[in-house]
């Protein structure tokens, strides 16, 4: 039956021009599907880029958004209607206004992982990939506030050696999903292993890491390191691990999982694209908005 269903997909893809865009921690039989996989960052530039007329994104809400505001010309379809992110849903849009009219000179750096209201009222988004890029680049002399994710607001602050206000927002699997004693047991267990962590993952467990970077950064590293521990939501792992077997590749933590990254399928992806169902749409005055700090984004890293 899943062969019957892949071959059906790519048949559609072909016939609709479609592509298939899906995060790292999707499942592995959607990863394996997909036309292109990659972290926010990475599939933020190859949505904006794509001359396909329909781009099917298997991930969560907002990184469909910002496909639909970054490519007007597609139709995006969430295979997965009701994925969404707990971490973007940990700040409003009207939360940010206020915020703002309380401290107008204030710089406002937006991850990725919100949902486009937040965005429009940002001044400059960024990724793990580039956050700490970002940082750089605003004035010394200028007060920064970063929503909504305070694990990596407060990583990218101290790389950037700039003081940074964080909004009290977290990604749940990465904020309670490690304890310091998993990180012990394994590097007692694994002596050899590398340590690698996911700057949303909290200071306990970043501190402890032999380096922390984005999930794009840890497929890269296991191309050249044969022997780590992986501290981010569980389905890169597995990713890396079906793609090199030889290897030692473990999650520090098996539970660390994301229900919302689960929900995709390969009968949603049928589905949305049998019926173009679940079409992603950004009210024009919002995704205008949304669009400038996501451009002032993709300005700095071109």
């Amino acid at each position: 039956m899943p062969k019957a269903i892949i071959d059906e997909i790519k048949t559609l893809c072909q016939e609709k021009n479609a592509i298939i865009l899906a995060h790292n921690y999707q499942p592995t039989e959607i990863i394996v599907l997909a036309d292109i996989l990659g972290d926010s960052l990475q599939l933020s530039i190859e949505a904006a880029r794509s001359e396909a007329e329909i781009i099917v994104f298997c991930g969560v809400r907002f990184m469909a958004e910002t496909a639909a505001i970054l490519n007007t010309k597609a139709k995006v379809l969430l295979p997965a209607e009701t994925a969404g992110c707990p971490m973007a849903d940990m700040i409003t849009a009207e939360q940010l206004r206020e915020y703002r009219r309380q401290h107008p000179d204030t710089v406002v750096v937006c991850y990725v992982n919100s949902t486009a209201e937040v965005k429009a009222e940002s001044d400059i988004c960024c990724t793990s990939s580039n956050a700490v890029k970002v940082l750089l680049s605003i004035p010394e002399d200028k007060r920064i506030l970063f929503v909504p994710d305070q694990n990596l607001g407060r990583w990218a602050g101290r790389q950037a050696g700039r003081e940074v206000e964080l909004w009290n927002g977290y990604c749940p699997v990465h904020h309670w999903g490690f304890t310091s004693l998993q990180v012990k047991n394994l590097r007692k267990k694994y002596p050899e292993h590398r340590l690698l962590a996911h700057p949303e993952c909290d200071e306990d467990i970043v501190d402890n890491a032999d380096a922390v970077m984005s999930t794009s950064g840890m497929v890269a590293e296991a191309e050249t390191h044969d022997k780590l521990i992986i501290a981010t939501e569980k389905g890169l792992t597995d990713y890396l691990s079906k793609l090199h077997p030889e290897k030692s590749i473990i999650p520090l933590s098996p539970r660390a999982i994301c229900r919302n990254m689960k929900k995709t399928t390969l009968h949603n992806v049928l589905d949305a694209l049998r019926y173009e169902q679940h079409h992603i749409t950004v009210e024009p005055e919002i995704a205008a908005g949304a669009k400038k700090s996501l451009q002032r984004m993709m300005e700095l890293i071109s």
